[in-house]
């Protein structure tokens, strides 16, 4: 993610915030939890800084985003649940997903779910798009609201508190830009990496059906 995107988002992130208060910060995470791109590292260490200010308060920012967060995911639960393997079959063949992965991915919330749901919401990038494989596998909706609640309590409770004890340097400490952009450029490289070995496996898995 470029600094120009960075910066844009930033400034959508401020705007939001300032004029929609306590609902701005759901509505933000309601977007970033349907899958789209808002990161929450960037929502939420800026409400933290307006906890500081006086202006909000710890528990409710990070209630806020719990519940934009079971609002989002329930979107995207609810199109992979609807789609399932049908949509992978007609439409995964552009995404490189087959049958076998939904398969696998229905395994895999069968046995680990919980734990899934869980350590995803406290993993950057992975805490935005876990929900629609979650649908896909049909994972009970009560346990994965449950467990997306507490993953998301405890994530954003912790960026906003980041955000709160940075206080007045969150604008004067030339630093803090530094340490956000390293995170930011460390993320990135393991979401390729993986993007990379997703790609290489799915093509030479089918290079081996087509001989075969």
């Amino acid at each position: 993610m470029s600094e120009r995107i960075v910066a844009i988002l930033f400034q959508l992130v401020i705007q939001v915030i300032s004029a929609g208060s306590y609902a701005g910060i759901a509505g933000l995470i309601v977007l970033n939890s349907c899958g789209i791109p808002i990161p929450s590292e960037l929502i939420m260490p800026f409400s933290g800084y307006l906890v500081f200010t006086g202006r909000f308060n710890l528990l409710l920012v990070a209630l806020a985003g719990m519940v934009g967060c079971n609002i989002g995911s329930a979107i995207a639960y609810w199109i992979g649940a609807k789609g399932g393997r049908p949509l992978v079959m007609r439409y995964g063949k552009w995404v490189l997903m087959s049958a076998h992965d939904v398969d696998r991915m229905s395994w895999f919330f069968t046995k680990y779910g919980s734990i899934a749901i869980l350590v995803g919401r406290l993993l950057p990038i992975v805490q935005t798009f876990v929900a629609f494989p979650a649908g896909i596998a049909k994972m009970p909706r009560v346990r994965f609201h449950i467990y997306t609640s507490a993953g998301s309590f405890i994530w954003y409770f912790c960026l906003a508190w980041v955000g709160l004890k940075l206080g007045v340097k969150w604008h004067t400490d030339p630093r803090l830009a530094e340490v956000f952009h390293r995170f930011h450029v460390g993320v990135e490289a393991v979401v390729l990496l993986l993007i990379v070995w997703f790609l290489w496996s799915h093509i030479k898995r089918g290079r081996k059906s087509v001989a075969e």
